[in-house]
């Protein structure tokens, strides 16, 4: 057992804002030029050397305001989910939608709540330390791959848009209609210029503070995608009919038009334009899973809140709280506008369904950008979960060193670019990743935790607390069964209804 999580204290009770203070530097470092950097990388919590001293949080003294938190957790939230909304909705009928994404925001913030709550009892604000406090080492690791396989395989999906996405936007932009084999049409090539020269550099910040600047902004750019959903409801007529010829672009169908004139349209009173308020069908079970997932930003949520200036229990809940009240509208706005434009003709994916009426739009190419641009400002946010849960299981004692905080980022973006260009198949992987490790870390481990972590003389095991979250857990399981069971529907069948809302 390593030393720092033998001190952890088992059983600490109220620690409230003032206790929640950073140790000296002397506690945990003889260099003091070294201080914050060795406390950077600690997440334990350490009892001082008089044993008679109430211990404190060894994490660094945050740094990072409520409002760049607040970018940066609803960053980690705002996934590429967004742009299947309009097709959920289309599946379940505007009422069931709202109920559905109502209760599963509440259901997530629950979920910080728990995870809050169990960090605040033991001073620990590491997920993979909390697994340990609950089921030693057993538990720490299965937080840690959890998080590890969970993220790797998310910014594998966002490169993945990037590569396919981002030649086509630039073959628009440029009017090329017959690409021959230019490199920067090439996706593999652009994936790997994108994530040199931004994921990288971003993914090298030694606090996760710091990009609250990008999240801003790549939040900004999803607020343009929304206002460009919401004035498309207004121009585009319904129901709509494609262009005049089809062709294959870079592997993929797209409907091109031989006369960018306009779209010709027939008659009004379409039923296939008369939005449901409810809507029963065989794709709407597959909706679940996928509004489940669209919050997911629990890695997350203990790595913000270590970097909190003044950190407390109900400030960091704030923030979740708004972030995810921020992404609940902005679901539902673009889920709305979007199946209200297009109703039962909405695709999976609704930038395809715009680019059907006219692939060379200017507003939609730039929406295009926009999406890629939010994409990809957010992998760096989702890198830092999985560097830290990498420390925590090889290096949980070891000091704060730049070679390795590097060699970590360089060796997850070589990965995952390797797996983008040379494993085309692998997302259908990672759905089963994500089906399994998903309700993992939303569910079950923040209610087990706290069932394990809350002390039974605070809480006894049949109170209402610990009888809500143990219903809880086996809420999460019932999501893993449910999208395993879609997943392997999807593979014998030959669809590919079933995704991650992330």
């Amino acid at each position: 057992m390593e030393p720092a999580e033998m001190n952890a204290i088992p059983n600490g009770k109220g620690h409230g804002a003032v206790e929640e203070t950073t140790v000296t530097a002397a506690h945990t470092d003889r260099t003091p030029g070294n201080a914050e950097a060795n406390l950077a990388e600690s997440s334990e919590f350490l009892s001082n050397t008089d044993d008679k001293k109430t211990p404190h949080f060894t994490d660094f003294e945050g740094k990072t305001s409520f409002g760049m938190s607040v970018f940066n957790l609803g960053n980690a939230i705002m996934g590429s989910g967004i742009l299947g909304l309009a097709y959920a909705m289309a599946n379940t009928g505007i009422v069931l939608f709202v109920i559905l994404l109502t209760v599963i925001a509440g259901l997530s913030a629950y979920s910080i709540h728990l995870l809050l709550k169990s960090s605040g009892i033991v001073g620990i604000r590491a997920y993979e330390q909390l697994g340990f406090r609950a089921f030693g080492t057993p538990g720490k690791m299965a937080a840690g791959i959890a998080i590890t396989l969970q993220n790797i395989g998310a910014m594998s999906s966002y490169l993945y848009i990037v590569k396919y996405e981002f030649p086509l936007v630039i073959q628009a932009f440029l009017k090329v209609d017959n690409p021959s084999g230019e490199w920067y049409l090439n996706g593999n090539y652009l994936v790997v210029i994108v994530s040199c020269c931004v994921i990288l550099p971003l993914a090298l910040m030694k606090q996760l503070g710091y990009l609250g600047y990008t999240s801003g902004f790549s939040l900004t750019c999803m607020v343009f995608f929304l206002i460009a959903v919401i004035y498309k409801k207004f121009q585009v007529k319904c129901p709509f009919e494609d262009f005049a010829y089809n062709r294959t672009v870079l592997g993929f169908n797209t409907s091109l038009a031989a006369d960018r004139g306009g779209v010709e349209m027939t008659p009004e009173g379409d039923p296939a334009c008369t939005p449901r308020l409810f809507n029963i069908n065989s794709q709407t079970a597959y909706t679940v899973p996928i509004l489940a997932f669209a919050f997911v930003c629990h890695p997350e949520v203990l790595p913000i809140y270590t970097e909190l200036r003044n950190p407390t229990k109900t400030k960091m809940q704030h923030v979740s709280n708004i972030s995810i009240g921020v992404m609940y509208v902005m679901y539902l706005l673009a889920a709305l506008f979007g199946y209200l434009t297009f109703v039962d003709k909405v695709e999976a994916e609704l930038l395809h369904t715009y680019s059907r009426i006219d692939p060379y739009d200017t507003l939609i190419l730039c929406v295009r950008v926009a999406v890629l641009t939010a994409v990809t400002l957010t992998v760096p946010i989702v890198l830092f979960p999985v560097r830290r849960a990498i420390q925590q299981l090889f290096f949980a004692n070891k000091t704060f060193w730049w070679p390795r905080h590097i060699a970590i980022a360089v060796t997850l973006l070589t990965l995952i670019n390797l797996l983008v260009i040379f494993a085309p198949n692998i997302l259908g992987i990672f759905g089963v990743i994500g089906a399994t490790s998903a309700p993992c870390l939303i569910f079950i481990f923040p209610a087990v935790f706290y069932i394990r972590i809350v002390p039974k003389e605070e809480e006894p095991l049949r109170s209402a607390p610990k009888i809500i979250a143990a219903c809880f857990a086996l809420l999460g399981v019932l999501f893993m069964i449910m999208s395993l069971s879609f997943i392997i529907i999807d593979w014998t069948s030959g669809t590919s209804n079933a995704s991650s809302g992330h």
